[in-house]
């Protein structure tokens, strides 16, 4: 078959999207302390690398074709993507490849939640197990044909749930398992109260900003079916993270005297997070009032951590779920007819496009809470998702990767030139073997303790 300006099309969108988790990374890499940049970065990048692989193994087998009780697709029927290029599919792989790209991003999400204090090696088995029985399995029964298709049993009885980019499958699925993994590994020593964890690097944060919005537009866009389509996304794409942004910063001008760069980054991430599900199927007018509503909405939510105890360190919740949850359900009052039929309550629908958004978000939140929290528990209470309060002083960046982001003159410490021993203890190895053995115990446990976690 030849290749078509569509197929090339969305081979850029796949780049984009993929783009896009770098681009969470610098945004996450700034919002942490300057002693957990890298490893916040480096829970980005390893998603990458581990999604990759489990994408062409199983993972996307996971997502379509014949599938169980219409909730997850057979994980072997295109095992290693053997058999995805047909006849019938011949730009199956550029879809495969599409498709792993959200994936990817979508666990990354989650990383922001448990900043500062997640074991890196607990992180790696998470990454493969949660998108293999929570993600593959949603994006089945949204995308796939399963649950909320037209085919489906929810779809059938409620009418089919609309999310065009993702809402359910990326946004509320990754901010509902950002707090259940919150809840299990718990908070960060000093929460609410040291001044030392405010973001150490906002132009990082702004530049992440900006990277996830210019990546969005293959992530809103590459499925685009028709030039009108692609040019309604397109706008809505660019008009609600702006109204979001105006709505964040009014919140923290009426609020806290003063708008902020955090708070413009932020309120960008949410409009684009509330437009998501919605690109293509509200006016640009609505996408206005919608990117308003969630920027305004998650910039309130994002306070809600301080008083209700959990500590959400990079607000994935406050943003990623408050505002998925939005452009979701709004879906069910603004969504435009298709030929004259359907669309939202406001459009003349009806309630039934309402209850089948009502009916997908929720669903959505449960099997996520459940299945994150079985997860998250079972490796909780084995290796242990948590590092020590030593390593988490010392910074996970030093004690989990032996590395620094910066080094601030001639005696920095990373890489081989300091043993990791010595940066928690304060101690050359050697001087805590030969010490008495009641005075250097709890020294020798926790130099132990942080080498190996």
């Amino acid at each position: 078959m030849e290749l078509t300006a569509g197929h090339v099309w969305l081979m850029v969108a796949a780049a984009l999207v993929l783009f896009m988790t770098p681009g969470l990374a610098f945004f996450y890499g700034g919002m942490t302390r300057a002693k957990a940049a890298l490893n916040m970065m480096m829970m980005s990048f390893i998603s990458i690398g581990i999604v990759g692989v489990v994408w062409v193994l199983w993972g996307y087998s996971m997502t379509g074709g014949e599938g169980f009780l219409q909730i997850v697709g057979n994980p072997f029927t295109s095992f290693g993507l053997e058999g995805v290029n047909s006849a019938d599919s011949p730009n199956g792989l550029i879809l495969a490849g599409y498709g792993a790209t959200f994936a990817i991003i979508t666990v990354a999400l989650i990383s922001g939640a448990i900043a500062d204090r997640a074991k890196f090696g607990a992180w790696t088995v998470f990454v493969p197990v949660w998108v293999t029985l929570v993600y593959c399995p949603l994006a089945y029964m949204v995308w796939g044909g399963g649950l909320f298709g037209a085919e489906g049993a929810i779809g059938q009885a409620l009418g089919t749930a609309i999310d065009f980019a993702g809402g359910t499958v990326v946004h509320i699925n990754a901010g509902v398992a950002a707090l259940i993994l919150v809840l299990i590994i718990g908070n960060r020593k000093g929460f609410g109260k040291d001044p030392n964890h405010r973001p150490h690097n906002i132009p990082f944060v702004m530049l992440g900003a900006a990277i996830l919005w210019f990546g969005w537009f293959g992530f809103n866009g590459g499925l685009a079916s028709s030039a009108e389509q692609g040019g309604l996304i397109l706008v809505n794409t660019l008009a609600a993270p702006a109204a979001a942004m105006i709505g964040w910063l009014i919140v923290e001008r009426i609020r806290d005297g003063h708008p902020t760069s955090l708070g413009a980054a932020s309120g960008v991430v949410a409009g684009l997070v509330a437009i998501t599900p919605a690109c293509a199927d509200v006016e640009p007018i609505g996408a206005l009032g919608l990117g308003l509503i969630s920027g305004i909405a998650s910039a309130l939510a994002v306070g809600l951590k301080f008083r209700w105890g959990f500590d959400d360190s990079l607000d994935v919740v406050g943003v990623h779920l408050v505002s998925g949850i939005i452009g979701t359900v709004a879906l069910g009052f603004i969504a435009t007819p298709t030929d004259g039929v359907g669309g939202g309550l406001f459009y003349g629908g009806g309630f039934t496009q309402l209850w089948a958004q009502l009916a997908v978000a929720g669903i959505a939140i449960a099997y996520s809470a459940i299945l994150t929290a079985l997860i998250g528990l079972a490796i909780h209470k084995t290796m242990g998702f948590r590092v020590s309060q030593e390593q988490e002083a010392v910074g996970v960046d030093l004690s989990l990767h032996a590395e620094t982001a910066y080094e601030f003159g001639v005696g920095g410490h990373g890489g081989s030139f300091q043993p990791l021993h010595e940066l928690i203890t304060g101690k050359p190895q050697g001087d805590a073997a030969a010490a008495p053995a009641d005075s250097t115990k709890t020294d020798a446990a926790a130099g132990k303790e942080s080498v190996g976690a």
